[in-house]
């Protein structure tokens, strides 16, 4: 699902700390303050640590004025669905119409039980999320008395109301594939949390939900995606929401345009009022304006497209590149090579791991591809450069160079939340089985710094294109070398770390 064109929302995520009441509210008192749009709470009942879910909200909806509440989400097992539904009416209704509900199926199976609540397996709690949906529409429906008879809850002349002012909507937090397929049925929105589901992941599990909404006849536009997130504000780029706002804006825009993401809760970090004001004043109006220029420019996929599927569209090098030798740009023979064992034993593992990177770089190709034919557009006037731009910025190639780090690893784990790339994965697991491999492990880092640069380089060419068309040389020649660098740099990953790979078993 690309771009829903859903109104963005920016939104703080708090943990309702009991030992400190007092800075809970006046965090709560600031998000409302700097003009945030959600106030997520987390629901842990079994926690004695935490301050109880919905008299803390009930709480804040006296210190705010504008708002709005989510349980972020409730914990279904603790929290019957005929009284959650006349708790979060009523919240609804003091508030002045602020609450939208978040559900979860429950996830700390022992701790609810501990706390008296119901154990049950996966799929019975899929199901019961299911049937708790139905019973808490149905009471907040007008109508006649209610019954229900259900596996899990039943309703024998339950009276509906109170009514909430305003339709709140029910968002599902959803990771595997049958509570995906439960949230494209049944839910108004999708709540995941980064922690949970780091950007690849969440392209993959959206395909899941967008593919089931098809199958039950459903618009998957229609499903708004909240995504709970987490970061650092530094000045190096580091990963995902690792470094400064730039980098932030760059990415929770390539969610909205690639993934359809339109909600975004930070969960601040120690600084938590610096966090916020950041995120507000320097992230926020930065995302909606970025968002808004490439809907203004939704020709760039199609312009692309236009060329036959067959057809790769070349841009020649000016003259003052001509000739240059292909060793140039990465300095080819200074790279070191490791012996390699032709008659290895390549594990199952390891199998899969040579075919995943394989497939990365076939995919990477193709995005390559498409750079160098949006340059020949807007060489030839077919693109302007801002749209090339839009297109450049929703590439993952893009995004995986964001970090400067692992290549590889960032695409299976694209910018994890909780680890710098250099930390995990890929390269960390192939020098620790085989401690060899580090230099050619770390020219392959440096290599990736390069590239990195030369993608910024276009990036600025572009922008410079936009007041001095005659920039478009420019243009021309930093696509050639960003092409020349990046299939030699893939060639050589491919060379030196599928043996190993497929030898160690490591896996991708």
């Amino acid at each position: 699902m690309s771009d829903c064109g859903h109104d963005l929302m920016f939104g703080c995520f708090l943990t309702p700390d009991a030992a400190h009441p007092e800075a809970v509210v006046e965090m709560a008192r600031l998000a409302d303050e700097l003009g945030l749009d959600l106030l997520g709470v987390q629901d842990h009942p079994y926690q004695p640590r935490f301050l109880d879910m919905w008299t803390l909200l009930s709480t804040l909806a006296t210190e705010t004025t504008r708002i709005r509440l989510v349980p972020g989400v409730v914990n279904l097992p603790l929290r019957p669905p005929a009284v959650l539904a006349r708790a979060a009416a009523s919240l609804d209704i003091l508030s002045g119409g602020r609450v939208e509900l978040g559900l979860g199926a429950g996830t700390f199976g022992d701790a609810a039980a501990a706390m008296g609540g119901a154990r049950r397996s996966p799929k019975q709690a899929t199901d019961a999320l299911a049937e708790a949906i139905a019973v808490i529409r149905a009471l907040w429906a007008r109508g006649p008395a209610v019954n229900y008879d259900g596996k899990h809850y039943q309703l024998a002349g339950a009276q509906p109301g109170p009514f909430p002012v305003q339709p709140i909507e029910i968002w599902v937090d959803a990771y595997k594939p049958r509570m995906l397929e439960l949230t494209s049925r049944l839910a108004d929105g999708w709540i995941p949390s980064a922690a949970y589901a780091p950007p690849t992941e969440l392209a993959v599990m959206t395909r899941t939900l967008d593919a089931a909404a098809r199958d039950a006849g459903r618009n998957p536009g229609a499903i708004r995606r909240v995504y709970n997130v987490n970061g650092t504000f530094s000045s190096a780029e580091r990963g995902f929401l690792n470094g400064p706002p730039r980098l932030w804006v760059e990415q929770l825009s390539e969610l909205v345009l690639t993934l359809g993401v339109s909600a975004f809760v930070l969960a601040p970090g120690r600084d938590a009022a610096s966090d916020l004001r950041r995120f507000v004043e320097d992230v926020a109006p930065a995302v909606r304006e970025s968002v808004e220029r490439a809907r203004q420019h939704p020709e760039a996929d199609r312009k692309i497209e236009e060329a036959p599927a067959d057809t790769v569209v070349m841009v020649q090098p000016p003259p003052s590149a001509a000739g240059v030798p292909r060793s140039s740009a990465l300095d080819e023979d200074a790279r070191p090579h490791l012996p390699k064992d032709p008659d290895a034993t390549v594990t199952p593992t390891g199998r899969a791991g040579q075919q995943t990177l394989i497939q990365i770089h076939e995919h990477l190709r193709q995005e390559l591809a498409e750079i160098r034919d949006a340059a020949a557009a807007v060489a030839q006037g077919r693109m302007d450069p801002a749209t090339a731009r839009s297109l450049m910025n929703r590439m993952t190639m893009r995004q995986n160079y964001w970090s400067l780090g692992a290549f590889c690893a960032q695409y299976c784990r694209v910018l994890n939340l909780h680890h710098t790339i250099e930390d995990q994965h890929m390269f960390p697991n192939l020098q620790r089985a085989e401690e060899s491999l580090s230099p050619v492990l770390d020219r392959l880092g440096w290599e990736h710094e390069i590239i990195a640069e030369q993608l910024d380089k276009f990036d600025q060419a572009l922008v410079a294109m936009i007041n001095d068309a005659s920039k478009i040389e420019d243009v021309r020649r930093i696509a050639d070398v960003v092409n020349e660098m990046l299939l030699s740099h893939l060639a050589y990953e491919e060379d030196e770390l599928l043996e190993p790979i497929g030898r160690l078993s490591i896996a991708i």
